[in-house]
């Protein structure tokens, strides 16, 4: 049976959601027409919520198309969690108009009157107007254009300032997972005790957390994905590729014991979280759904969590609060990003 959580706002979505980014472009050719197919197949499992951005190129005319089609069979559409990212060099430009249009441009590529979920970002807190950008999304949501609203990649601070602030933030998206535990020490308590719930990507580290990587060799520059670049960085910030091969056979041996595969026990890891109101899983196509089902009929125990406890007490990973590294554009992290999505 498919777990659902309800948000502060009475905003009810499943404890799964399928993320968007692997369908931008950046991690290998998409067959478009599969793609929306496959959307299909997780509506029809109930898996009903997607996750995507205006920055990703193509996903929201993709759920768009899958909207039109629903519409059509007299069907409900998708509900989609989308998000506004100013460019880096807009920032100091970015006004209500400019706001108003990523949020316009959104409701034209979804095929929708209003967007379910908007979930702003950022990139750089010296650079004022953020607070402003934050209150001019709320303006649109009391027009109407907006259900519910959200932040993305916020740190702790910057959440609270929201909020206080009048935005009515119900969900903070973030980076969480075996490798990188940095929101329960800060923001886990204080979004909870202000209303605002997790929805965690990287649960699967890109697809690292899998039998796949399992003995194999340490990856170096022939990695070309982007995620998996990205997730190479965090678990070196782990302790390494033989830490991470000593956690890989620890979710095996629970995952053998359960019947499951690696990935689906490192995601029921992350929705077992305080805080956590559901995982982003991301997913070009439905072949290994049956995968991310059987997470909603995994209960990790005491000698499960026996097995893990040691090492994720050697090895705490990323330090500081959410997204803290990534912010720093000459460090390891920021120098992967690419700021400027909006422009193309």
């Amino acid at each position: 049976m498919i777990e659902t959580a309800t948000l502060s706002s009475g905003y009810v979505i499943p404890r799964v959601i399928r993320g968007g980014w692997q369908l931008a472009g950046d991690h290998g050719e998409v067959d478009r027409s599969r793609a929306v197919d496959d959307i299909a197949r997780f509506v029809d499992a109930g898996l009903n919520t997607v996750d995507g951005a205006d920055i990703y190129t193509g996903v929201e005319s993709l759920y768009g198309e899958f909207n039109a089609r629903r519409r059509a069979e007299g069907l409900a559409p998708l509900q989609v969690h989308t998000k506004c990212v100013p460019d880096y060099d807009d920032l100091p430009r970015v006004d209500a108009a400019y706001v108003r249009r990523i949020v316009t441009r959104s409701l034209q590529r979804l095929n929708v009157e209003r967007l379910n979920l908007v979930q702003f970002h950022w990139w750089d807190y010296a650079v004022p107007g953020w607070i402003e950008a934050a209150q001019t999304l709320h303006a649109l949501q009391r027009e109407g254009l907006i259900a519910h609203l959200g932040g993305t990649n916020f740190d702790t601070p910057h959440t609270t300032a929201m909020l206080d602030a009048g935005v009515p933030l119900v969900a903070m998206q973030v980076q969480y997972s075996l490798l990188d535990r940095r929101p329960a020490s800060l923001l886990v308590p204080t979004a909870g005790a202000r209303g605002v719930q997790l929805l965690c990507y990287g649960t699967l580290a890109g697809g690292f957390f899998s039998e796949r990587w399992l003995g194999a060799p340490e990856p170096g520059p022939e990695l070309t994905n982007r995620s998996l670049i990205k997730y190479k960085l965090v678990i070196d910030d782990f302790g390494g590729w033989a830490a991470f091969q000593q956690l890989l056979q620890a979710l095996q041996a629970i995952g053998r014991r359960h019947g499951v595969p690696i990935s689906t026990v490192a995601t029921r890891w992350v929705l077992d979280q305080p805080g956590v109101a559901a995982a982003i899983v991301g997913a070009r196509y439905a072949d290994r759904l049956g995968d991310v089902l059987a997470v909603f009929g995994l209960k990790l125990d005491a000698q499960d969590h026996a097995l893990l406890a040691p090492i994720l007490g050697a090895h705490p990973g990323l330090s500081g609060d959410t997204y803290t590294a990534e912010r720093d554009k000459t460090g390891r992290h920021g120098r992967i990003m690419k700021y400027n999505l909006n422009k193309t």
